[in-house]
């Protein structure tokens, strides 16, 4: 005969009361970002607060690890010029919580200004970021520069450009937030896998507003996330142009800058099919 099971383990019902506590977090986390019940229900089905998370984990220790141990590689004068570009850029791909927006003719709403920085003060954290400048364009190689990038978006039928700029509460940080409206996720995977090396040679142009300002030849850092047809550069360096030191957390200002996707999810809401009701 099979004994009776005994009461859970310690560290099992730990384990529960993590996933409960975890799970509060994302509800939480979805609520700041304005989405109903039904839409963070809706998101929960197809993955994209863990989607989310793990995306969150991935930059934290990409970011960590170029901040720690790595010393990037300046390229000379002759190759970027006088244009401003960062020292650092990692690419993410597109992955399957981004399904639905996978193709533009899913999503044919157009981008708006209204909908990308409508809340302008982000806060992760200790990091509070202002919005300072906003720019939203349909000639994406205006917002440009390098010949590489611009053959690049046009193959990948871009048909707009937005940017954000903000500036720290303190002012001691600068970051820009630009998104690409590109045609599929094909065209964003290659465009952010490709900058790792061509941001060299091809970057966004940097908004400018007071205090708000890249430093020219200072270092700054940046990644890039294909979200569906999506393509968004987060780029992020001191006001004062200086390498980052022990007290700078430029994972949490990279994270912080990123409240701008929300957006994005809610469009994934807007192109997935409603939730079969539950019997």
């Amino acid at each position: 005969m099979t004994p009776p099971a005994g009461p859970p383990s310690t560290s099992a019902r730990k384990r529960r009361r993590t996933s409960a506590r975890a799970r509060t977090e994302d509800i939480t986390r979805l609520d700041e970002w304005g989405l109903t019940r039904p839409q963070q229900r809706l998101l929960m089905v197809f993955g994209a607060v863990a989607g989310v998370l793990v995306a969150a984990v991935a930059l934290t220790l990409a970011i960590s690890a170029i901040g720690n141990d790595f010393v990037p590689e300046r390229a000379t004068a002759s190759v970027i010029g006088t244009e401003p570009r960062p020292d650092v850029y990692k690419g993410w791909p597109s992955s399957k919580v981004f399904a639905p927006i996978a193709q533009s003719k899913a999503d044919p709403k157009p981008l708006t200004v209204k909908d990308l920085f409508a809340t302008r003060t982000l806060k992760e954290g200790r990091v509070t970021l202002r919005l300072a400048a906003t720019r939203l364009e349909a000639g994406c190689v205006m917002a440009t520069w390098g010949q590489g990038l611009a053959d690049l978006l046009a193959q990948g039928g871009c048909t707009q450009v937005a940017r954000g700029l903000y500036v720290s509460a303190d002012g001691r940080y600068v970051a820009q937030y630009t998104l690409f409206n590109l045609r599929d996720t094909a065209s964003a995977d290659t465009l952010v896998n490709t900058l790792t090396t061509l941001h060299r040679g091809g970057w966004v142009r940097p908004l400018q507003a007071g205090k708000a300002v890249f430093p020219a030849g200072g270092h700054t850092e940046s990644s890039g996330h294909a979200m569906g047809h999506y393509a968004g550069l987060v780029w992020i360096g001191r006001t004062d142009g200086a390498d980052p030191g022990p007290k700078d957390d430029f994972v949490s200002l990279a994270l912080t800058v990123r409240g701008v996707e929300k957006a994005i999810f809610r469009r994934i809401v807007a192109a997935s099919p409603a939730p079969a009701p539950s019997k």
